[in-house]
């Protein structure tokens, strides 16, 4: 548990400072990332056969998961923000009656 926790942490750092752009992530964040992004490397490698249940992925297979993830978290937010940008300029076009 403590060793994919590490693992994570790590792999969350690569994954931040290989993914271009401005990630704004906390410590937590980008530790869950880095322990989500070996778990999804490890699901895909299975499916694709690279992998064996049960057998657990590497740093690099982590790193990798990671950085797809933190592509898939940068497009919500991004869409998010759109739409929060998008909600505030229609209230500021209503008029009050």
């Amino acid at each position: 548990m403590i060793g994919t926790i590490v693992v994570g942490l790590i792999a969350g750092l690569l994954a931040r400072a290989l993914h271009p752009g401005d990630d704004k992530l906390g410590w937590i964040k980008t530790t869950l990332l880095g322990v989500l992004g070996a778990f999804t490397a490890s699901f895909i490698g299975q499916q694709l056969g690279f992998y064996d249940s049960g057998e657990k992925t590497g740093l690099i297979g982590a790193v990798i998961g990671a950085v797809l993830l933190l592509s898939v978290y940068n497009l919500y937010q991004r869409k998010v923000g759109q739409q929060k940008t998008a909600d505030n300029s229609d209230q500021s076009n209503t008029t009050e009656v």
